[in-house]
């Protein structure tokens, strides 16, 4: 995910780096970072889409199909090789149009393959996986019922932002004929003041830092030292918790799962769970993993086994046992069964099966 996120996040950068350095009076530096950037530019598209769609279904992985949507990418690296057979490419004629702010739409021959490569190339990409994006977000009944309100401000804003940004690149094909200096300036003021924006929304909600944005911050994941140590040891030398605290953190964390029941939510993180307690982060998760012989997930995910056997028999007729879990606050099958085998040594049918017959 977070791959696709930074594909993404070059092609941008590489856009604004060819715009600036088209101004310099170095034409190899210009040419090179043209080329290196071009093919992210036919591959932000399909990740911009894929990232989106996965995110709202739950999926952290491409399948082998998905790849085919690198194939514009693929192409462009082939369109950009020095080959012997390669045409001459008129770098000050692509360095005047992109200074016209007319980089999606270089009519001039960039490389390999003819001009309508890149400027009907890039546009078609972008309006195709834009609307694919949306309708995919649209459609999508997961949004409403799988996703925190974390998760779907994140999405919400990230595809907002970015249908701006793709959707402004189309600005110069409605005014084509405007090459004032003045058109030029706005344009990048526009741009800065839409980015400054994004940065000051960021700042001030720091939980999209939490697995959405860059990082992908494991708080489950037990710490070596807290592993080597002794239970009675770390709990008085390195969290500095009393045991009467361990307790009350431990009944205030299990009766916050009982009754409200965040573990349905599929992207649900400790840091909300510490949050909505008001107790910090590092007490929740030394409290799961110390006091309650767990890690995070796999504590979350014994409260969701739990609430599926509880559900299942009542829904079964309707529902199948895959409905069931994603309902029961899985993001995918896979983790499901890994989960439902840890809990009970058994995998459903089989666990069911034996209920039955006894």
């Amino acid at each position: 995910m977070n791959r696709l996120l930074s594909i993404i996040f070059i092609a941008r950068f590489g856009q604004v780096l060819v715009s600036l350095l088209v101004n310099s009076q170095d034409k190899d530096v210009f040419s090179f970072f043209y080329q290196l950037s071009a093919p992210f530019y036919y591959a932000a598209p399909a990740c911009f889409y894929l990232y989106v769609t996965h995110f709202i279904n739950g999926r952290t992985q491409l399948r082998k199909f998905e790849w085919l949507h690198f194939i514009p990418a693929f192409l462009a690296i082939i369109h950009l090789l020095p080959l012997p057979f390669s045409p001459e490419i008129k770098w000050d004629v692509i360095g005047d149009q992109i200074r016209d702010n007319k980089q999606l739409f270089i009519t001039e021959r960039s490389g390999l393959f003819p001009s309508w490569f890149y400027y009907l190339g890039r546009p078609f990409l972008l309006l195709v996986y834009l609307t694919a994006t949306w309708f995919a977000v649209l459609k999508s009944k997961v949004i409403d019922d799988h996703i925190d309100a974390n998760g779907k401000k994140w999405i919400f804003f990230f595809i907002r932002a970015a249908t701006f940004f793709q959707l402004v690149s189309f600005l110069p094909l409605m005014i084509w004929d405007v090459e004032e200096p003045i058109f030029n300036t706005s344009f990048i003021i526009l741009n800065c003041v839409v980015l400054l924006v994004i940065v000051v929304f960021i700042m001030h909600q720091p939980k999209l830092f939490y697995g959405y944005l860059f990082v992908a911050v494991d708080m489950e994941k037990k710490p070596e030292e807290v592993k080597e140590l002794p239970k009675a040891t770390v709990s008085v030398k390195k969290v500095n918790l009393l045991p009467d605290q361990l307790a009350i953190y431990s009944d205030l964390m299990k009766s916050f799962m009982e009754n409200k029941k965040p573990y349905l939510q599929p992207n649900f993180q400790i840091v909300e769970l510490a949050n909505e307690l008001n107790i910090p982060v590092h007490h929740c998760s030394f409290v799961i993993n110390s006091f309650l012989d767990k890690n995070f997930r796999d504590w979350i995910n014994g409260y969701r086994i739990t609430f599926f056997i509880d559900q299942y028999p009542l829904k079964s007729d309707k529902m199948t046992i895959e409905s069931v879990a994603y309902e029961s606050g899985f993001k995918s099958l896979a983790t499901f069964y890994n989960a439902f085998k840890k809990e009970t040594g058994l995998m459903p049918k089989a666990f069911f099966s034996g209920k039955k017959a006894s």
